[in-house]
């Protein structure tokens, strides 16, 4: 599959609301007002849409592996009733202590999603609201694009990580106008 009009997201805090916790079951996950209609626009401007998230909750035993992808059927079900569709989603399952490679801020959710979707990341933009996120972004050599709302956000963005204001937007559909704009 070549991919030459891919996006990255986060998950939690740029798609569905960030709980300052773990989101454990579908009725958890909360749409962020017009996140999934931003999605919906990437696809019909011909952007395919993948998701790299960290969701410790596994290694954690709060929730399965199993658990996670009823959660994200749920996202998916969601989108599509916008017409929107995800390519994708990485996760990595491990606590910021395990030194795995897949942990944002380290790039192996980005390598996963160009080896699955046969695609380089590389100058392509990847929407996130932590700092972890914007890293990820750069150290992968991706275009990172930051939303500021949200719990993480206001403080990514008085990071020295922060992208340039030009690349700082309140949701995903301002990033995603921003991003169809400039394509």
């Amino acid at each position: 599959m070549t991919l030459s009009k891919i996006v990255v997201l986060d998950r939690d805090g740029v798609i569905n609301k960030d709980l300052l916790t773990y989101v454990t079951r579908k009725e958890d996950f909360i749409p962020i007002k017009n996140s999934l209609e931003a999605i919906s626009f990437l696809n019909r401007n011909g952007f395919k849409v993948a998701v790299a998230t960290n969701q410790a909750c596994i290694e954690e035993n709060i929730i399965s592996d199993e658990e996670l992808l009823k959660i994200h059927d749920h996202m998916e079900e969601l989108l599509q009733s916008y017409g929107g569709k995800i390519e994708y989603i990485a996760y990595c399952p491990h606590m910021a202590d395990s030194n795995c490679n897949c942990r944002k801020p380290k790039t192996g959710l980005l390598k996963k999603i160009e080896e699955v979707l046969g695609v380089s990341l590389k100058n392509k933009y990847f929407i996130g609201d932590k700092v972890s996120d914007l890293i990820a972004g750069y150290d992968h050599g991706c275009v990172p694009l930051l939303i500021k709302n949200g719990p993480y956000g206001e403080k990514a963005f008085k990071s020295k990580n922060c992208p340039p204001l030009e690349h700082c937007f309140n949701d995903l559909m301002e990033a995603s106008k921003f991003i169809v704009n400039n394509s």
